[in-house]
Order: C-alpha cells, then sequence, then structure tokens
C-alpha cells in the first residue's frame, strides 16, 4: 500500500540533526557521510539542524547559536553541497511548528508515552520535563512530512519515531479521505549506522557520555584519534576470520565496523586481512584509516567556522529554498482540514 501512495510523491529525502553538542564520528559514519552519499540521486535531498528540538532541554542561547553553525559546518566538511541540496536550520522555517500543531491533533497522547526515547530521557521526573520532550515526536513528524519526503536515512535507534510519522501520515489520510502524505520508507544501511562506545561496545557512541575517551569527535587533532583507538577497550583474542564470530565480542565488533565503514567495505572482507592478528596490529592500522578519513573533516570544519558568515549566508538561502517547498503542502494540509484562509 505504501509503494502504491508513495509513487504519486516526487522522490525526496529529508534527514536533520540537533546542534547539542560537538558531533562524532558515530554522526559521521551515521548519518553526515551518508547524507553526502544520497546527493546527486534520483530524489531531491533535504538536510536539516534542528534547532527546535534542541530546546526541548534548556540551551544556553549563546551556545546553541555557535552549535548550530558548528553543526551546519559538519554537514559541509563531510561532504553535503548547498549546491546540490538545500541545508538550512528548522527554526528559520516556521510550517515545521505550523505542522507539528496540525500534527498534535492527529496523534494519540498513548504513542508519545510509548516512545523509547522519552522514557529514557525523562527517567522518573515524566511531571516536570518540558511539554515538548513528549510532543517532540509530532515535530519530527512535521520536518519530515512538511516536504512530503519519501524516505529518511535513519539509524537503528531512530526506527520508533519513523514509525510513528507513518502512523500519524496514515491516520491523515484515512481521517480526511486522502492521500495527502507519503507513508515515509526508512533508509537503512551501511555496516556502521549504530556506532558503539570505544569503552562500552553495549552502549552507542555519544556526546553526551561523560568520558571523552569515548568518543571521536569531528574536532579531534590526528594525535587525539590515534590516542583514543589505542586506548579503546578490546579483548585478547585474535580476530576471526568472519564476523559471525565476534557477535559476543561487542567491542571487538564496533572496531572492525568503523574500519569497515571508513573504507568502504564489508565487515569481512576487513577481517579476511586481519584474521588471526590481535588487537596489537589492527588498532594501529584503524588509527591510520581514522586520521586520513577524518582530519580533511576537521580541518574543513576549522576553515568553515572561522566565517560563521559565510555559513549564515548559507543558512539563509537554504532556509529560502526550505520555505518554499514547505509553504504549499503546509496551506494545502489547512485546506484539507478545513481552516480557513482569507489572506493572500
Amino acid at each position: 500500500m505504501s509503494d502504491q501512495i508513495n509513487a504519486q510523491f516526487r522522490p525526496r529525502i529529508f534527514s536533520g540533526i540537533q546542534p547539542s553538542g560537538g558531533l562524532t564520528l558515530g554522526n559521521y559514519l551515521g548519518a553526515l557521510k551518508r547524507f553526502a552519499a544520497l546527493q546527486g540521486d534520483k530524489a531531491e535531498t533535504i538536510y536539516c539542524i534542528v534547532d527546535l528540538h534542541a530546546i526541548t532541554v534548556w540551551q544556553d542561547p549563546e551556545v546553541l547559536r555557535a552549535r548550530i553553525r558548528e553543526a551546519a559546518a559538519a554537514f559541509m566538511a563531510a561532504g553535503v553541497d548547498p549546491a546540490q541540496s538545500i541545508l538550512f536550520n528548522q527554526s528559520q522555517v516556521s510550517a515545521h511548528a505550523e505542522m507539528a500543531w496540525l500534527f498534535n491533533t492527529v496523534a494519540r497522547v498513548g504513542w508519545m508515552y510509548r516512545m523509547t526515547q522519552f522514557k529514557d530521557k525523562a527517567g522518573k521526573n515524566t511531571e516536570n520535563v518540558s511539554l515538548g520532550l513528549l510532543a517532540y515526536p509530532a515535530l519530527m513528524a512535521a520536518d519530515i512530512l512538511t516536504y512530503q519526503a519519501t524516505a529518511v536515512p535513519v539509524g537503528e535507534d531512530q526506527k520508533q519515531h519513523l514509525e510513528l510519522t507513518r502512523d500519524i501520515a496514515a491516520k491523515f489520510n484515512h481521517d480526511y479521505g486522502v492521500e495527502h502524505f507519503p507513508i515515509t520508507e526508512p533508509l537503512i544501511e551501511g555496516v556502521a549506522t549504530r556506532v558503539m562506545s570505544l569503552r562500552d561496545g553495549s552502549k552507542k557512541m555519544s556526546k553526551s557520555d561523560p568520558s571523552d575517551a569515548s568518543r571521536i569527535n569531528l574536532t579531534d587533532d590526528a594525535d587525539t584519534i590515534a590516542q583514543k583507538i589505542r586506548k579503546a577497550r578490546t579483548d585478547a583474542e585474535p580476530l576471526p576470520g568472519q564476523m559471525d564470530a565476534l557477535k559476543d565480542r561487542p567491542e571487538a565488533k564496533n572496531l572492525v565496523n568503523i574500519y569497515a565503514a571508513l573504507t568502504d567495505e564489508t565487515p569481512d572482507q576487513v577481517l579476511a586481512r586481519f584474521e588471526g592478528q590481535g588487537f596489537g596490529a589492527f588498532k594501529p592500522a584503524l588509527a591510520e584509516v581514522a586520521v586520513e578519513a577524518l582530519s580533511p573533516i576537521t580541518r574543513r570544519m576549522a576553515e568553515f567556522m572561522a566565517d560563521p558568515a559565510q555559513i549564515d549566508a548559507i543558512l539563509a538561502d537554504g532556509s529560502a529554498r526550505a520555505d518554499a517547498v514547505a509553504t504549499p503542502i503546509l496551506e494545502r494540509t489547512k485546506d484539507i482540514m478545513g481552516l480557513l484562509r482569507t489572506r493572500a
């Protein structure tokens, strides 16, 4: 059914990243590298710095502005070309917030309370967190459907949010007897869509982890990257010839996946090269690969950050282009819902 509905829509890919702190190797391999690779394909690509999501928890205003620019610099340093893709920050396109309210009337409260990420972030403090933290999946759905996006590149941890987006689209279409929104498909691909901590292979690499040694930041220099890889937690066993043998060795599996993602190989190809060797041989090789891949990105980020006016101009242009796509879809949504429009 979703294929039949989506066939009538222009192929369009949407995704975004929160500007909530320094971006990591996980953000690069799980998102930014994939965003760049999707450009110039058959689908239009729209990429967003989702600053409205960031303020579901309190942010220092000056720090937030700097982080928005840093995120834009990371997008471009990783290969996202503003000439090929639309790149903008969410708060400059008001259609996101308007559509989110419309979707608040479509989504059910029970859907929101079932969201794993809300439970994780709120913990036992559900009565005192912001309403935005509970309702933000409706804003996430708005981010996607305001552009009638047919596909979203997502990591495994975001699948639940995309399912909710699909539920909102299906319910809206059903309630109003239209096929106004596509049933957006997930794009889950690659060998390291979920990069794990260098200190604990059972946890996702995160910019919020208290230990800086748990992650590789996109702003780390070559020496820091190499040192973090050398100190990454592993085990004493040699590497096997196939990935199946690493199912109970999460730290080893994570490092092999990172190597494969950085070199565009399969994990089995990597293991075939290092079979029987220990991490004394593997870690220096991984460090070399990581430095080679990430150093140009770090350098380009610094160049962009040295010229904030250029970043602002790019985001302004992207916001205008995004608004031109979003506004007609938002206005048609209002018409379908029966909202009276008397202004030209």
